[in-house]
């Protein structure tokens, strides 16, 4: 399974997705889980996009037969905006249990990173034949061309699955570390970012996979 992620995390750096996989673990002691209700929970003081991305993933569960909530259709506005404590978390647990969720899958960003990426013909050139009015020449542009480089972030974000269930410790499932490389629009980044997760969770069979409904229409009127 380790050799499928990582032919997975190839895949997706050599395509044009925003969002890139950089790591995974899973459970040892987990071969494969299945949820059945699903807390979406996006950590970010983004409304659109948070509320974007929580209804992608619902979906995504909905199309594998589990029924999934968005975080913030459950939560009071007021939780959405305040700090709140851990006793104030262990409730909001507990409660979840009580209504029959088994599993929370939680997306956060840790960490934003400056880049700069350099134009494609100042790099990997012969350095040891140049003379100095060549050299000066071309890395002239440092000053004088703005296209010479161009300056853009990397948004580490993770994804943790959560099992509550009942007779068991709140005990992690999978965690995924994510870049986001270069957002230009919400819609592109949730987009890419949705199906990464969805595909790897598949991977690594903590999701089912889609229900094609023609079928399962006609094995139940047999």
């Amino acid at each position: 399974m380790r050799y499928l992620i990582v032919f997975l995390i190839g895949i997706m750096a050599m395509s044009c997705n925003t969002a890139q996989l950089v790591d995974t673990w899973k459970n040892p002691e987990i071969d494969a889980y299945s949820p059945t209700k699903v807390l979406v929970v996006g950590i970010t003081s983004d409304i659109e996009a948070r509320k974007k991305f929580e209804q992608q993933i619902k979906a995504e569960y909905e199309s594998r037969g589990a029924e999934a909530v968005m975080s913030l259709d459950r939560f009071d506005p007021s939780l959405r905006a305040e700090k709140m404590s851990e006793e104030e978390i262990e409730e909001i647990e507990t409660n979840l249990i009580k209504d029959g969720f088994d599993t929370i899958l939680l997306t956060k960003v840790i960490g934003v990173e400056d880049k700069i990426k350099y134009r494609e013909d100042f790099d990997g050139l012969n350095q040891s034949n140049k003379k100095f009015r060549e050299d000066y020449l071309m890395y002239q542009d440092i000053f004088y061309n703005p296209d010479y480089y161009e300056e853009y972030s990397v948004y580490h974000a993770e994804t943790s699955m959560y099992c509550i269930c009942p007779t068991k410790d709140r005990e992690l499932i999978w965690k995924g570390y994510i870049n986001i490389v270069a957002p230009e629009s919400t819609d592109a980044t949730v987009n890419d970012y949705v199906k990464l997760v969805i595909a790897v969770l598949q991977e690594e069979q903590l999701v089912n996979p889609v229900i094609d409904k023609k079928l399962k229409k006609e094995e139940e009127t047999l």
